[in-house]
């Protein structure tokens, strides 16, 4: 992106735009209070409701006292520099994070009202409800056909082979992949190109029946048709599942979301609709970023 795109008369303290339209000038001009997050970081009806949320990896701070909800039907993008967070954030929602010995997470996160730390709670269970889509794909080692009835069959969503049948051809198909592979489904989904492999994990994800769809950076390894087809597949889950992305490209972000977070050294900084974020952005850090003064 042009980092001249938006100039900045020092003397008035107004932004110039390309097109000498005036916008607000910053509201903030130093890093916000963590836990102070520029703009409203509610919605209404949330499936997801993140609070005071702080990340420790031993000593090291991470994150820190994120609040922010997440809403149904709707993709919510993560942009921000590298080690800022966001991925850390985002394995926060299905507790990925307890996978590290070091990690340690304090403060309220509910799913549809229920904190995923209380102890009642099944991580099995959890992360069926809250599926992963990881950066390289990572398709099992076996038939594309069982990548995707692996979920089904071990949460016993399927009676019998029929219902099993059933599941994994209607995941194929809203993945986009089914007239690619219904002739193989006993070929090795390894076999598959990157943009496929990718397409078959998120099959894998929905077979399951999830209500909400984690992306960390899933078409930084493939190509702009791929990634095309993945993003026209984003647009088609969130009639069905709320989406968190976390996306180094700002045009994805643009492209994808309705609303758009933005992370720098484990803050929150803004967060607001996409439009208005990439627009007229309200915190100096986040317009920095994303007129590419750094990051």
């Amino acid at each position: 992106m042009n980092t001249e795109a938006v100039q900045v008369d020092e003397r008035a303290g107004i932004n110039l735009k390309p097109s000498s339209r005036q916008s607000e000038p910053y509201s903030i001009q130093a890093p916000v209070e963590s836990g102070k997050t520029v703009g409203d970081i509610t919605v209404p009806d949330p499936i997801f409701s993140c609070r005071n949320v702080d990340v420790y990896y031993g000593e090291k701070h991470a994150i820190k006292k994120v609040g922010i909800d997440i809403a149904k039907n709707q993709v919510l993008a993560m942009i921000g520099p590298s080690g800022c967070g966001k991925s850390t954030f985002l394995r926060c929602l299905n507790r990925m994070n307890d996978t590290i010995p070091s990690a340690r997470v304090e403060g309220s996160i509910m799913l549809d009202g229920k904190d995923i730390h209380d102890k009642k709670q099944d991580v099995v269970q959890l992360r069926a409800r809250v599926g992963m889509v990881f950066q390289k794909p990572n398709p099992f080692p076996k038939s594309i056909y069982e990548n995707v009835a692996y979920g089904p069959r071990i949460h016993g969503l399927a009676g019998d082979r029929v219902e099993l049948d059933e599941i994994v051809h209607g995941s194929l198909q809203r993945a986009g992949l089914w007239e690619e592979v219904k002739d193989r489904l006993d070929h090795p989904g390894t076999s598959l190109s990157g943009g496929q492999q990718q397409r078959l994990c998120i099959a894998r994800t929905i077979a399951v029946n999830p209500e909400v769809i984690l992306m960390d950076e899933p078409c930084s390894a493939l190509d702009p048709i791929a990634t095309a087809r993945i993003e026209d597949l984003m647009e088609e889950l969130r009639q069905s599942y709320a989406i968190a992305i976390v996306t180094h490209s700002m045009q994805q972000a643009a492209r994808v979301s309705q609303r758009t977070a933005y992370f720098h050294l484990g803050d929150l900084i803004e967060v607001g609709e996409t439009d208005r974020i990439f627009t007229n952005p309200r915190h100096k850090l986040t317009e920095d970023y994303i007129t590419g003064r750094f990051g």
